[in-house]
């Protein structure tokens, strides 16, 4: 047996965790050891799935045995299976966060808290079977899952801010969702087929110009959920007034997944370079606008929330390039900016923990305070702004390569402001560093208020600690094994560019040969 069949439990597990908890409503201690124990068992498992097809070979599961394209059909490939690993190892670390957290507030579960564990399995089912669909429905979904249980989890606690901020999230991911439903009517009824290896086929009899509505459609849908520019307004107001753990696995995870759909579709169903243009000029403006907004804010949380728009700008360049090293190179910093943005926040919420507030006027003296507080935002912070030699720094020097190697002007033009936004970047975490850790609490605006407004000032429970200390050594860990992370990237990279595993491991070789042959007839170019 392949063991890339057991792909369905990366679904199940979270699903069958998530029925757990909620019959374990009124049991605290149960509830959390099931949570963390089937997060774990479902990292495990994508784990295998990884090694299973980490030299190559794409796997196709379908569902209840149904031939392809009919029924469901879940793909496993190195980008599914990096993007699983991944996911799922960030979400076990905030859970253990959110559990300390939990324990040492003394929360109860009674009242909407209570579903705070059913809701985060389920939003980590749906982030699975989005990275392993191999059908366009069965990817919406995969979003509706994740984008549902994040409704509740955003407005937990019922505050006034939490409730006005989940008001324009669930507003403007039902638009997304709309969109993308839309689209979905509109291929199956322009060929008969949601199935995306069948759709790589069929596509290509359609018309230039319905292929061209279907393709912006589709991006425009995947665009929203991804935050890129002008569909970003919505995330600096909704993510920071979620609490620290929610916000963290947000931040890394939900634009992600939008990501991922962008780059699987823009490869798999539209080959070519027909909306590069276009693509590369949001990639320039995501940066910039989003880099911006960052050095505008004095809150941590908001601060890191620009900046997260911001380096969404340099995956959507990686994509934009249609080259193996550009796409490599955004295979690689997906698994990157997941790590490193997921643990900022996490160390936001400890810097809110322990000081009793987020806003860098208020604070000062954390790195006297907290040495090891200092060390934790250090050293993301470093490599979110892409210091050598870290994998940020890494994951940003292939895309320079892959653009100076395209040579266009436009290309010319997003890498010089990939430069420069990675250097505001660091003036923007440096000066979080300067103000926060570096000067004294004397010379922060009325630092007594700040304390007041923390229920448990100067307390940080050593399983936060912990979990926050394991995921930026998961970071440093990408930069340790950048060498075989970033081959299997650029293998990856080199599949999907190819199509052909995909087509084949789904479809067969015949599907694969008429998709090929309309690639060459449409002056598609192999990698």
């Amino acid at each position: 047996m392949n063991l890339a069949s057991l792909a369905p439990l990366a679904v199940v597990l979270p699903l069958f965790g998530a029925a757990v908890t909620f019959v374990l409503l009124r049991q605290e201690r149960a509830q959390r050891i099931v949570s963390i124990g089937v997060v774990a068992l479902t990292l495990a498992l994508e784990v295998t799935l990884l090694a299973s097809v980490w030299g190559g070979g794409t796997v196709a599961v379908p569902i209840g045995e149904w031939v392809p394209p009919w029924g469901i059909t879940l793909v496993v490939d190195q980008f599914s299976s990096l993007m699983l690993v991944i996911s799922s190892s960030v979400s076990l670390a905030v859970l253990i966060y959110a559990v300390s957290q939990g324990v040492a507030d003394g929360d109860h579960r009674d009242g909407p808290i209570s579903v705070f564990h059913p809701s985060f399995l389920i939003l980590i089912a749906g982030v699975s079977d989005a990275f392993l669909a191999g059908d366009l429905f069965n990817l919406y979904v995969g979003f509706e899952m994740l984008l549902t249980a994040s409704y509740v989890l955003l407005t937990l606690g019922g505050t006034t801010a939490r409730i006005r901020a989940g008001v324009t999230y669930v507003v403007v991911s039902v638009v997304s969702s709309l969109l993308f439903l839309i689209a979905i009517a509109m291929v199956y009824a322009a060929t008969g087929t949601v199935n995306m290896a069948d759709l790589a086929v069929k596509l290509g009899h359609l018309r230039p110009g319905m292929q061209l509505l279907l393709h912006v459609m589709l991006l425009l849908g995947f665009g929203i959920k991804a935050a890129v520019f002008p569909l970003s307004f919505w995330l600096p107001d909704s993510y920071p007034t979620a609490p620290a753990p929610v916000t963290a696995v947000f931040a890394g995870l939900l634009t992600k997944v939008g990501v991922y759909a962008m780059v699987r579709t823009e490869t798999l169903l539209f080959p070519g370079d027909q909306l590069n243009a276009p693509l590369m000029v949001v990639a320039l403006l995501t940066m910039v606008v989003g880099i911006l907004g960052a050095l505008a804010q004095t809150d941590i949380k908001r601060l890191l929330s620009f900046t997260l728009v911001s380096h969404i700008g340099y995956m959507v360049f990686g994509l934009a390039m249609s080259s193996v090293i550009g796409l490599a190179s955004t295979v690689f910093y997906v698994m990157h900016h997941i790590t490193v943005q997921t643990s900022l926040f996490l160390v936001a919420g400890l810097i809110e923990r322990r000081a009793g507030s987020a806003s860098i006027d208020r604070l000062g003296g954390l790195a006297k305070l907290s040495p090891l507080l200092g060390l934790l935002y250090f050293l993301p912070a470093m490599n979110l702004a892409g210091i050598p030699p870290l994998s940020g720094f890494l994951g940003k020097l292939g895309l320079i390569q892959a653009g100076v190697s395209l040579g266009t002007p436009l290309a010319l033009a997003v890498v010089v402001a990939g430069v420069a936004v990675s250097l505001l970047t660091l003036l923007a975490l440096a000066r979080v560093w300067a103000r926060a850790f570096w000067r004294t609490p004397d010379d922060a605006e009325n630092p007594d208020r700040a304390l007041l407004a923390n229920p448990h000032p100067g307390s940080m429970p050593r399983a936060m600690v912990g979990a926050t200390a394991g995921l930026v050594a998961l970071g440093l860990a990408l930069t340790v094994f950048a060498g075989p992370l970033f081959s299997v990237s650029q293998q990856a990279a080199n599949d999907m560019l190819d199509r052909t595993p995909y087509i084949t491991a789904v479809l067969g070789q015949d599907a694969a040969h008429e998709a090929a042959q309309q690639a060459a007839q449409a002056g598609v170019a192999r990698p």
